[in-house]
């Protein structure tokens, strides 16, 4: 994915509609922070009036399932600690849970299919302007949180994966605010259509936030940390796409 305009940028731009592209415009190709910081915050204003109340996003039927579902960005992580665990159908993998908890864990994937559990059938809405349905079942996230004890100044879920870019060499990494990672279908997903979560859609874990579209939904996680902010993160954006070719961090749909 190049540095020039993408995709994710025109949704920004058109989130940010009523004069701000105008006001800040264009830089070498790029959106400047202007349009960028003012096009997330009204997106973010009018996605938490909508979801106030949690709405559930449409979900399907089995019928509906896609026969094709294609799949975007790594396929297979590189490196020795990604293939080590793949080999053995990691087996010796663990979710790790730190930062601003009361109980930090460690949960293999049997402990996790032992959880409190949740299935659904969603759309996968691609920023590169693909959709494509499937079944989703894993742990619902907030009950997960809910599990291991939130401290105060906790704000934002941190998911750190198992995913080294080749484009930078940084580890892949998004994020989420609470409101979010509390809604009943964010899930941390082990299985897709019925089956253990194939290693080209993420494997072991990844995440399903319907409310938002692709690039939020991260693969290959290993390690969910809890913080106050997330400057201190990556280049301070939030997600490594965020870092990388400025997508928005918040990406609501």
């Amino acid at each position: 994915m190049s540095k020039l305009v993408t995709r994710r940028m025109v949704l920004a731009g058109a989130a940010g509609l009523g004069g701000m592209a105008t006001i800040a415009g264009f830089e070498g190709g790029r959106l400047t922070d202007g349009v960028r910081m003012a096009s997330d915050a009204l997106t973010i204003r009018t996605q938490r009036i909508l979801l106030r109340r949690r709405p559930l996003v449409r979900e399907f039927g089995a019928a509906d399932i896609s026969s094709v579902f294609p799949t975007n960005g790594t396929t297979v992580p590189a490196g020795p600690e990604y293939q080590s665990h793949a080999s053995v159908g990691f087996r010796d993998w663990a979710l790790r849970i730190d930062g601003l908890v009361q109980k930090p864990l460690r949960l293999t994937l049997p402990e996790l299919a032992r959880l409190e559990s949740r299935k659904q059938v969603t759309m996968h809405c691609c920023d590169e302007g693909w959709s494509a349905i499937a079944e989703w079942k894993g742990v619902p996230l907030g009950s997960l949180l809910t599990l291991i004890g939130l401290l105060p100044g906790a704000q934002y879920v941190v998911f750190h994966c198992l995913d080294k870019k080749e484009e930078d060499g940084r580890m892949y990494y998004e994020s989420l605010d609470l409101f979010d990672a509390f809604h009943p279908q964010t899930i941390l997903a082990y299985e897709m259509n019925g089956r253990p979560l194939p290693v080209n859609y993420g494997a072991p874990l990844r995440l399903r936030v319907e409310t938002q579209i692709g690039y939020k939904n991260a693969k290959y996680i290993d390690r969910l940390e809890i913080v106050d902010r997330l400057d201190r993160l990556g280049s301070g954006r939030g997600g490594w796409w965020e870092d990388f070719d400025d997508a928005l961090w918040y990406a609501g749909q």
